[in-house]
């Protein structure tokens, strides 16, 4: 059961920023594994465990990121991240076109939503297609997420804003990618088991658009 990260959480947190070398690190693995590995894998665990109780239809699973960077692809940084992050998403071979449940601890503090990264130029055509043929179901989300400060519309967008149906849809429309997301400084949930609650009404929330952007992918069978 998760009962939150403590002071140990982030000062590994910030010594792997300035430390991101094999000695410390090997130092510290006992820090990693006990105060944000294992807390993490448990947070997921409440997660999963609420989301495919209440939304099995979404063939949802958890994975946890792991804290070593890709060799190939250091690009000069050291080989460790110094965040750790978990998703629910639909695991199967084309899962980096379907959105994703996220959740981020870093030195700074905590990030939450859900995300659509890696959605292809060709989905995101759809749903601008999908928005200028059919608007109104998606009008319904625009209003419910304008009505509401936790989140944010947050991803790269077109330097050249696209022409959209209707000035609500917009924002939406010139967007290359989507990440509906919060970043928050910590604060007293994420050291209590007050942050699975939190987590879990903002999926809550959020659920329609994961729908309706999971909607845009290509059919793949369930396992």
């Amino acid at each position: 059961m998760f009962t939150g990260y403590c002071d140990n959480t982030i000062d590994f947190l910030w010594g792997i920023r300035f430390n991101n070398e094999r000695p410390w690190f090997e130092a510290h693995k006992g820090d990693y594994l006990q105060y944000l590995l294992q807390p993490t894998r448990e947070l997921g665990a409440e997660l999963y465990d609420y989301m495919a109780g209440k939304y099995p239809e979404l063939w949802l699973n958890l994975h946890v990121s792991r804290i070593y960077r890709d060799a190939r692809r250091l690009f000069g940084r050291g080989p460790y991240k110094d965040h750790l992050w978990l998703s629910l998403r639909h695991e199967n071979d084309a899962w980096s076109c379907r959105p994703e449940f996220y959740f981020e601890v870093n030195p700074e503090g905590y990030a939450y939503g859900m995300g659509f990264w890696n959605a292809t130029p060709q989905v995101m055509e759809r749903f601008r297609r999908s928005l200028t043929e059919d608007p109104a179901p998606f009008e319904k989300l625009v209003r419910a997420f304008n009505a509401q400060s936790e989140f944010s519309l947050q991803g790269e967008r077109y330097k050249r804003p696209k022409s959209a149906p209707s000035p609500l849809l917009e924002p939406w429309f010139s967007q290359k990618h989507i990440v509906l997301g919060r970043d928050a400084s910590y604060d007293d949930a994420v050291f209590s088991h007050d942050i699975v609650d939190k987590l879990c009404r903002a999926y809550d929330f959020l659920t329609p658009f994961y729908r309706y952007f999971a909607a845009l992918c290509p059919e793949e069978t369930a396992p």
